[in-house]
């Protein structure tokens, strides 16, 4: 294989054209090899001057392409990965996995049967805010972990998301966004979920757009999840993606859009990073503050094809946040606890 990664886009929409940014100008041995999949592919793939493939099909037949980044809706997910596994494509895949736990099984043993490399795109894990905190978990500064409050807070309701994002299938705004909550909370507490109590609402066709989750993990934290899209403009400040964590030796208080600020035990309030603002109007979408996360979340995706390695966020990092995204919602729909098995 050629020391730089012929990379093509599955997808042509937001994230898609986010990932062909990355690709194209924020990784070092990667090259944007085309765009295929989506109404908008032809139009991106004249943006970045690449092919435009006519079919996913064709996209991931191509001999010139190493590696795909799936970016299509998470209906769509189980179907393009196994295609790429398929025709030996290595494959990020954004998140959620694929709409159920044997559908990311089934993904995960077909890339481990090939050889191949699969990571799942969780870019939350890359943003410096959520690595300081991370780091500082890691480290022991909090002691044992008692309580977490996450917030996945933000306004204007379904609309200000894709059609696609709208669809029964799909499933909603927990599975669809909040999982990068779940995901964030797993990596932070390196602790596997026990069991899942939940409630939510849901829009007139049946779509979840509120979810108020209690996890208990199995070292025994308790965590409380807070996923909406309901809330009226202008919606809570530092709420997008806010985790208030209690530990016996200290707390934390993470905005992964804004400040990290951490206190010890009988101490005072210190701030240890504050996340430039990202300008979203103009050239905001592509600012280094906003990039930052996806270029270094695809080079390490680059990174492990290039050295054979696992990449740092796997298949079944993927299936683990899938699989309590999915408790949560049997639980709100049963009207118990879910307990889910030891990993």
């Amino acid at each position: 294989m050629s020391t730089r990664i012929r990379v093509a886009i599955l997808g042509s929409g937001f994230i898609a054209r986010t990932h062909a940014h990355a690709i194209a100008r924020g990784c070092t041995n990667a090259v944007l090899a085309g765009i295929g999949g989506g109404s908008r592919a032809t139009t991106l793939a004249a943006e970045f001057a690449v092919p435009a493939f006519p079919s996913p099909e064709a996209l991931v037949a191509d001999p010139a392409v190493d590696a795909v980044i799936i970016a299509t809706p998470h209906s769509c997910h189980r179907d393009h990965a196994l295609l790429c596994a398929h025709h030996g494509k290595h494959a990020l895949l954004e998140k959620p996995m694929a709409l159920s736990v044997p559908a990311c099984k089934e993904i995960i043993a077909a890339f481990g049967s090939s050889g191949l490399r699969l990571m799942v795109a969780f870019s939350q894990r890359f943003r410096q805010s959520n690595i300081t905190a991370h780091d500082l978990v890691a480290e022991g500064r909090l002691g044992n972990i008692l309580m977490v409050q996450e917030m996945a807070l933000l306004p204007n309701g379904l609309n200000a998301y894709p059609p696609w994002q709208q669809l029964p299938e799909n499933l909603g705004i927990l599975f669809g966004y909040g999982i990068h909550n779940i995901d964030r909370l797993r990596w932070f507490l390196q602790d596997e979920v026990a069991s899942v109590s939940a409630q939510v609402l849901r829009s007139t066709t049946g779509i979840e757009t509120s979810t108020m989750a209690t996890l208990r993990w199995r070292s025994g934290t308790l965590a409380q999840l807070w996923s909406s899209v309901d809330l009226p403009a202008p919606g809570f400040e530092a709420t997008a993606f806010r985790s208030l964590i209690v530990g016996e030796q200290g707390l934390l208080d993470v905005d992964g859009y804004g400040a990290v600020r951490f206190a010890r035990k009988e101490g005072t309030w210190e701030t240890l990073f504050v996340q430039p603002a990202i300008d979203w109007r103009g050239g905001g979408m592509f600012s280094p503050a906003r990039m930052g996360s996806f270029n270094a979340q695809n080079q390490a995706f680059i990174d492990a094809i290039l050295h054979d390695t696992e990449p740092p966020v796997t298949g079944i990092d993927g299936l683990r946040a899938v699989a309590i995204a999915l408790a949560a919602y049997e639980s709100a729909s049963s009207g118990e606890a879910i307990h889910l098995p030891p990993p």
